[in-house]
């Protein structure tokens, strides 16, 4: 048994902050050097590695962030930075993941900039973390604990059945067509990194 209240509500959340529609035009402008197998795989380590970073805020975030002397307003506005930067080199169309990865051995845009902050960004870190803060687990601590974790799961497959099938959108729209898709991601990921950038300014103020 679990909490279908508390289910919807997580689900809806983080299905409403991490947005599976909209991560599609980002991926593919991320992964536009790769092939199908490559762009299968990034898709499958993004989720994995938000999916982690959820699990281990959920459960630990509170602790960890205190004992670095972190605030959320902090974590909010540099992902912010992160976000704004990797919208730059879409814009400019400097990024490419081929020359990325021989630059700096090891480096995969499927860890950074997607699985996090893009995927388990400071919005989704932060309503993980309230949920599980309010749930009431002292009691029967299954329905509550039972919902979150269903919920997120459920978000991430639906993270996962997104990207997977941006290769069919790829075929589609072709060379072209992924180019003008990396402009357009840029520019809304540009966007969604000033808000983020905005609101932890603004939360710093408000605790002042």
């Amino acid at each position: 048994m679990i909490d279908l209240t508390l289910f919807t509500q997580v689900f809806v959340t983080l299905w409403v902050i991490m947005d599976p529609p909209g991560t599609i035009p980002v991926f593919l402008a991320l992964t536009s050097t790769m092939g199908a197998k490559q762009r299968s795989r990034a898709a499958l380590q993004a989720v994995t590695v938000a999916f982690c970073v959820i699990v281990v805020f959920a459960l630990f975030g509170q602790q960890l962030l205190s004992y670095m002397g972190i605030s959320l307003a902090a974590l909010q506005a540099s992902g912010g930075l992160l976000l704004l930067i990797v919208a730059m080199q879409l814009l400019i169309g400097h990024f490419d993941t081929g020359e990325a990865t021989a630059a700096t051995p090891g480096a995969n845009v499927a860890l950074v900039p997607l699985g996090t902050p893009l995927l388990a960004g400071p919005g989704a870190i932060v309503a993980t973390m309230v949920f599980v803060q309010q749930a009431d687990i002292e009691g029967d601590w299954v329905p509550p604990v039972g919902a979150i974790a269903l919920a997120i799961v459920l978000v991430h497959v639906s993270l996962y059945l997104a990207m997977r099938f941006a290769e069919v959108l790829h075929r589609v729209l072709k060379d072209s067509g992924v180019t003008l898709i990396t402009r357009i991601a840029g520019i809304l990921l540009a966007a969604i990194a000033v808000q983020q950038i905005a609101d932890g300014v603004m939360e710093f103020i408000a605790t002042a």
